[in-house]
């Protein structure tokens, strides 16, 4: 019995109702989430609201206190090197703005004044100058007391600062405006600080540089002040959002604010690195996300400050608002999973018995159409009564197209399938090497033979085929003895010329076997001729009728050389750019120049010898003939003679030797005209 894909769907649409339901719950339980959000959001942008009033505050409090000193030196009521004035106007500013950390006078001549609170208890005078005990800085400590300050203690110290050098001074000595900050090294501290400063100028001459510094260690303790519902807690972080203030009540100038304490200041940190870790996450407005630390859940609210890209992060734990919620949904949740366990094994169960293991044999015996593989392809049969259709078809497809394997290349076709090539008439230029093999006096053996020469012939087609494969060429055609290959294409290969060297000494090397013989008992004899360079690959036909192949010079060339070989008695000649090409991984003889048939230019042609790993066959006759070759070139016939038989006795017998003995024999006895330049001229294709 078999059954419609139909009712298989049905029931997996039986199942998604569960699955449905499952995701109406989670979205309740969303739903339920967010609400907690926006409730801890709320308390978030009222905190963060409280902090930027603060912020504010203490900025507006450092500007003002700056304008204040600046009034008081441009209008000359004190002179900005009258010590015991200045010292009482930046002790009565620290006094009168709590906010306030520092505020400090730097010279052109690198002296340097400040007053630095120290907490609630005290505060110092801090000097630099030429005149003091060879210019050590000279400490000033006063304590609070009710409605005044006393002196306490004066000290002396080396020291190597120079206002010159920091940031807050460089940066504005030569400006004509007031601004902030971000400034280091502070005479006795290494905090980050941030100044508002600016260049004084009395009667139009610039006296120094005037700063008033706050430290974020007075910024924790506003925010120990605050309690974001009952466990919640507000940080600040800065633009790279690395916390820069924390909650602790009791951090001032002299005891720093406790950083890296406590979970809360974990999730703090997590949020900066997750939300201001990028350039437009830096940009953007206000954020809110979910962090989990330790397993725990966090709400936290990234509001911006408008000051140097802080921002104020208040983080709640959701167990503030969730904990009935959680306790539920768990509970509910537990229950959907047991029922979408249940209904997904059953589901998979089912889909994979009828449906999707018959359609994944079905799929395996079209992967086997698809690489021609059409021999292991059966039926499959099926309760789908589509499965069974699509499997049928699928056996007589595969039964057409064994018919015609034999008559199609289907290595081609695999490489034709894998390239993504379309078949359409069409082609595109690329860099190939064109072999063209022919057997020795195929035409009187097939006259002899007559049909009994295909016989005769296929094991040397099947050699063929095998030494071209098995370094990744293309066969294009069989054209009577002859065979037609190209390596580049369709498959990308830098190494063309080497493989299809490689190849074409295979080639000669398969013909030696017992089971390739010619008519009369004997080794078959080929001729091979390798070329390289740019060629015309592709499509090439009309839409009724297709074949993938080369065209051009190229091809043109290696068929040319093919021929040759008759000339010179040689088994494989290759063109200049197939032996440019495959470099030092063959060797080769300089054979001659050459103008092949249907071209008017001189081709230096050589004779493929051997690969260049493990050869180890005399060189002395190739470098003998080299030389005669060039004495040839340069009309020394009678030495080019010598030189040529000395290559015919090295090697034993070199048919190639033989003709270019010939050759300059005769030039020697005939000698050739002056604008003759050693070119043999091929007269037969």
């Amino acid at each position: 019995m078999r059954v419609s894909v139909g009712i298989v769907v049905s029931m997996l649409v039986a199942l998604s109702i569960g699955v449905s339901t499952f995701v109406v719950h989670s979205l309740w339980w969303t739903t339920a989430r967010e609400n907690s959000r926006m409730l801890a959001a709320e308390i978030n942008s009222q905190i963060a609201n409280t902090v930027r009033i603060e912020v504010g505050l203490t900025l507006r409090s450092a500007e003002a206190a700056w304008a204040a000193v600046r009034t008081i030196f441009i209008q000359n009521v004190i002179a900005t090197r009258q010590a015991d004035k200045r010292e009482f106007v930046f002790l009565s500013q620290l006094q009168a703005q709590p906010n306030i950390s520092w505020i400090t006078f730097g010279w052109p001549n690198g002296n340097f004044f400040a007053a630095h609170r120290l907490g609630d208890s005290g505060l110092e005078m801090i000097e630099i100058d030429e005149n003091i005990q060879d210019r050590m800085l000279r400490r000033d400590r006063y304590i609070f007391l009710p409605g005044d300050i006393q002196f306490e203690e004066r000290t002396f110290t080396p020291t190597i600062y120079d206002p010159r050098e920091q940031a807050w001074y460089g940066n504005f000595i030569e400006r004509d405006t007031p601004d902030w900050i971000e400034a280091r090294d502070l005479p006795g501290s290494n905090k980050t600080v941030y100044a508002f400063a600016g260049p004084i100028d009395v009667n139009r001459r610039r006296q120094g540089v005037l700063s008033v510094v706050i430290e974020t260690d007075r910024l924790s303790r506003f925010l120990g002040s605050l309690r974001p519902g009952e466990f919640g807690a507000a940080f600040i972080l800065d633009a790279e959002g690395k916390v820069i203030a924390v909650p602790d009540p009791n951090a001032d100038e002299v005891t720093p604010a406790r950083m890296g304490e406590g979970d809360l200041y974990e999730v703090a940190k997590a949020s900066g690195e997750k939300l201001l870790a990028s350039s437009s996450a830096r940009s953007a407005g206000n954020a809110t996300t979910r962090i989990i630390s330790d397993g725990v859940p966090y709400v936290v609210a990234l509001t911006p400050l408008g000051f140097y890209g802080w921002r104020v992060a208040t983080v709640i734990p959701e167990s503030a608002f969730l904990s009935g919620i959680d306790k539920t949904l768990t509970n509910l949740l537990y229950v959907l999973i047991g029922v979408v366990i249940a209904a997904t094994g059953l589901a998979i169960w089912l889909v994979r018995r009828v449906v999707a293991t018959p359609l994944s044999r079905i799929v395996e015996d079209l992967s086997k159409v698809e690489r021609f593989d059409v021999e292991e392809i059966a039926r499959r049969p099926s309760r789908l009564s589509e499965l069974e259709n699509l499997s049928t078809a699928t056996e007589n497809m595969a039964a057409g197209l064994s018919a015609f394997r034999k008559y199609v290349p289907t290595d081609l076709v695999r490489m034709l399938v894998a390239e993504g090539i379309k078949t359409q008439p069409g082609g595109e230029i690329k860099q190939i090497s064109v072999l063209f093999c022919d057997v020795w006096g195929f035409t009187g053996m097939s006259e002899k033979l007559g049909p009994k020469i295909v016989q005769m012939m296929e094991p040397f087609f099947a050699a063929a085929s095998s030494a071209i494969a098995r370094h990744d060429g293309t066969i294009d055609k069989f054209m009577g003895d002859a065979v037609m290959a190209f390596w580049g294409a369709p498959r990308l290969d830098p190494r063309h010329a080497e493989n299809a060297c490689r190849s074409a000494l295979d080639l000669v090397a398969a013909v030696s076997d017992p089971g390739i013989r010619d008519d009369t008992g004997q080794p078959l004899r080929i001729r091979i001729g390798l070329n390289s360079g740019e060629a015309l690959v592709g499509n090439i036909g009309s839409e009724q009728r297709l074949n993938y192949t080369a065209i051009g010079d190229v091809v043109n060339v290696a068929s040319r050389l093919e021929g040759a070989n008759k000339e010179y008695g040689t088994s494989i000649l290759i063109g200049p750019e197939t032996r440019r090409a495959a470099g030092d991984t063959i060797v080769v003889r300089e054979l001659d120049t050459l103008a092949v048939f249907g071209r008017t230019g001189g081709l230096i042609i050589y004779e493929l010898i051997a690969l260049s790993e493990g050869f180890e066959g005399p060189r002395e006759w190739i470098v003998a003939y080299e030389e005669g070759l060039r004495l040839y070139r340069n009309r020394q016939f009678d030495d080019a003679i010598t030189a040529f038989e000395a290559a015919e006795n090295a090697r034993g017998a070199d048919p190639a030797s033989v003709v270019m003995k010939k050759r300059a024999a005769a030039f020697r006895d005939s000698p050739p005209p002056s604008d003759w330049k050693g070119v043999a001229v091929a007269d037969t294709k």
